[in-house]
């Protein structure tokens, strides 16, 4: 299951510490150490782009139907794909607002199941109402994205072979499944 992005420092120390279970996909870096006194050899670490570390409880709890990934701007404005979710132009981060479909102010929760990426414009227009009582509709439901969705709303420049291990976990109806598909 995939985890988490990491860079390839921690990379060489799972593989020096020997808690690489397996790797897969293309090789990205060779990292080079030092040369071994005896025999003159230098010691060298091939990384590949996916790695499969031992299991740890933190790995369980994220593979739960019932763990929810946190919430913040960045990977929900990337969830509905930088479009504001009342006019449905598209928009830079900085033009975007966090809306509470049901404020919070009327028992609405700061949920990904509650809050959807609005223009600021919309955002005000919206104000302390839902959406029906200020006559706005919503241009899509929003969800809440599965662990490897997370992880690829994080990714900032993705692989091919990630993008393909990442989509393999994927739910089959996922919005996220059509948009990386090619």
């Amino acid at each position: 299951m995939p985890l988490e992005w990491i860079g390839y420092e921690e990379a060489v120390r799972y593989y020096y510490l020997e808690q690489v279970a397996y790797s897969c996909g293309s090789t990205l870096y060779r990292v080079r150490g030092g040369y071994n006194s005896t025999t003159g050899r230098r010691s060298a670490i091939d990384l590949n782009s996916i790695i499969a570390t031992e299991g740890s409880q933190q790995a369980s709890l994220k593979g739960r139907t019932s763990y929810t990934p946190p919430l913040n701007n960045p990977t929900l404005f990337r969830r509905d794909a930088n479009i504001c979710m009342y006019c449905g132009k598209q928009f830079r981060n900085s033009d975007l607002s966090r809306d509470h479909v049901t404020p919070v102010s009327r028992g609405g929760a700061n949920t990904w199941n509650n809050v959807v990426t609005a223009c600021k414009r919309c955002n005000n227009h919206k104000g302390d109402r839902t959406p029906e009582s200020a006559g706005m509709q919503l241009i899509a439901v929003p969800f809440t994205p599965t662990h490897a969705e997370y992880v690829y709303l994080q990714g900032r420049r993705i692989l091919a072979d990630q993008m393909e291990f990442l989509r393999s976990h994927f739910p089959r109806r996922s919005r996220l499944r059509q948009r990386t598909e090619v």
